[in-house]
């Protein structure tokens, strides 16, 4: 099996980012970005789908979070398309309803180079720690867009604005995990096209 690991940085005038990922670890995290529940939701994103991720960002927080959130999505999903390769011989799809207390969250994920996101979670409002709960779909819809997926999210139920959040980002981290596992039937890409 060929290591699927990445190495991306990112500098701009308002972030500095260095992010080593590995698509086949262990769940380790080691995430600096200044904004803790957004660290603590890349942890669980990390443990969930078993990827090991070390990040440090340097972010122009005194603003706020945005630019730094988007700018997260937009390396990890870099590195999740650069360490995939061509995709041969994963399993490519995955879905799932996750339940964490009284929110429930269904994810759809297809590793598709056709970068879409549906995003339906109007109860994402405020604030969660030092987290502004909209930088949710900004994150996701930055990583979409730079991993080449197509990824619907739908929050089901709930009003506890920690759990629903925190079942986003498991939801999304259990499909990414089954969708990027290998398919030991899988000889080259899963695509009737012979390309994705």
């Amino acid at each position: 099996m060929k290591k699927r690991k990445s190495v991306i940085s990112r500098k701009t005038k308002e972030t500095d980012i260095r992010l080593s990922l590995n698509l086949d670890g262990s769940g380790s995290a080691s995430v600096k970005t200044g904004i803790g529940f957004f660290d603590h939701m890349l942890d669980l994103l990390c443990v969930h789908a078993l990827i090991d991720l070390n990040l440090d960002l340097k972010g122009d927080l005194e603003i706020d979070g945005h630019h730094s959130v988007e700018d997260v999505g937009i390396c990890l999903g870099k590195a999740i398309s650069e360490a995939l390769g061509d995709a041969s011989g994963i399993c490519r799809y995955a879905s799932m309803i996750l339940p964490m207390d009284d929110a429930l969250v269904q994810v759809a994920l297809d590793l598709s180079n056709r970068p879409y996101l549906n995003f339906k979670a109007d109860q994402l409002q405020g604030l969660c720690g030092d987290f502004d709960a909209q930088l949710c779909e900004e994150f996701f819809r930055a990583l979409v867009n730079h991993a080449r997926i197509n990824l619907h999210i739908q929050c089901l139920e709930g009003s506890n604005l920690h759990h629903l959040i925190e079942a986003v980002f498991k939801g999304f981290a259990v499909c990414l995990k089954q969708a990027v596992s290998e398919d030991p039937r899988r000889k080259g890409v899963p695509s009737s096209k012979g390309v994705l």
